[in-house]
């Protein structure tokens, strides 16, 4: 065994005891942490009545749809965080229902991605496989793409990347399926890309000749319905996936990771604020979930402060955009 890789594993117990550690001196000092699973379950009821709040807002003009749209993406930021810890069944291990109840919400909340019970599957691989090319759940999202053009659009555009490089993934990530990616996506994820894609078509058409003239009458209430679905469920998605897309894909390497210590740098650049605002800090918290996964997400910002610092001290590396120019890869 290599000097490098016994360092790296000492240098991953210390990080690991310091997250543990800070984790036990909260619980210890505010009790209600006990109640995780009524916490869990606040968390989604306080973010569901808000995105409905703000939807009914802008349905009664009361706010318009730029600041609809933005402040719903950082809602929906936050069932993001949810999903990410109930795949790792951190609420209501013990009562399926109610455990199952909370992925469907988020999953609606979230409409742009897969089905959360896939996700899991993808999930669990990327933490065994995170910076090897068998890590689907990254590709998916741009890690690893080094031309530009192409990157952007499977930030932007999860079914476009997936048509995109579904010939590549076929060839290198074992066991990948377009149809399972694809089907993971129904009902939910299909009827997302129905809405966003038909705006889209009818929109640009809009700009050629007045499409309301030539839809029957009967299907106008399903334009404004969808018009209104843009607004308050598909653009604050695209906002907010993108960003976490973007930040993602830019702090997770690709190629030349053989342990955990070296499989994600941490964002705390001020370029990447507006990002941040829309992933709820992903690029300055997400590291500290590879050494340590089982933890509810509000305790890992919580103790995000202190443990970067650990981190920093250990050699896990900060703001390394340039890996960005040779695809992630790890540094040599």
């Amino acid at each position: 065994m290599n000097q490098q890789l016994l360092k790296s594993r000492e240098q991953i117990k210390v990080i690991v005891k310091a997250i543990k550690t800070e984790e036990a001196m909260l619980r210890s000092k505010y009790g209600f942490l006990a109640f995780q699973n009524t916490l869990g379950m606040l968390v989604l009821v306080l973010s569901l009545s808000s995105m409905i709040a703000l939807g009914a807002l802008y349905y009664f003009a009361v706010i318009p749809a730029w600041l609809t749209i933005l402040s719903i993406a950082v809602v929906a930021s936050i069932s993001h965080e949810l999903e990410h810890d109930l795949i790792h069944r951190q609420y209501f291990k013990s009562s399926p229902f109610m455990h199952n109840l909370m992925m469907l919400i988020v999953w609606i909340m979230r409409p742009n991605t897969v089905n959360p019970w896939y996700r899991r599957k993808i999930h669990l691989h990327h933490h065994q496989h995170s910076g090897t090319p068998q890590d689907l759940e990254e590709r998916l999202v741009g890690n690893g793409v080094k031309n530009p053009i192409k990157r952007l659009l499977v930030i932007v555009d999860g079914l476009a990347g997936l048509l995109l490089f579904r010939k590549v993934y076929k060839e290198e990530i074992k066991g990948f399926s377009f149809a399972t990616v694809f089907n993971a996506g129904f009902p939910v994820t299909t009827a997302y890309f129905v809405v966003l894609y038909s705006m889209i078509i009818y929109h640009t058409l809009n700009l050629f000749t007045p499409m309301a003239e030539h839809i029957p009458a009967a299907m106008l209430p399903v334009v404004q319905v969808f018009e209104f679905l843009m607004v308050v469920l598909i653009l604050p998605n695209i906002v907010r996936s993108s960003s976490l897309n973007f930040v993602t894909s830019s702090m997770h390497y690709y190629g030349g990771v053989t342990n955990v210590h070296q499989q994600t740098h941490v964002i705390t650049s001020k370029w990447f604020l507006p990002f941040q605002l829309f992933c709820f800090n992903f690029g300055k918290t997400h590291t500290i979930h590879h050494f340590f996964p089982n933890q509810p997400f509000y305790i890992r910002q919580w103790i995000s402060k202190n443990i970067n610092e650990v981190l920093k001290q250990q050699g896990v590396k900060f703001n390394d955009f340039e890996s960005l120019r040779n695809a992630n890869a790890y540094p040599v």
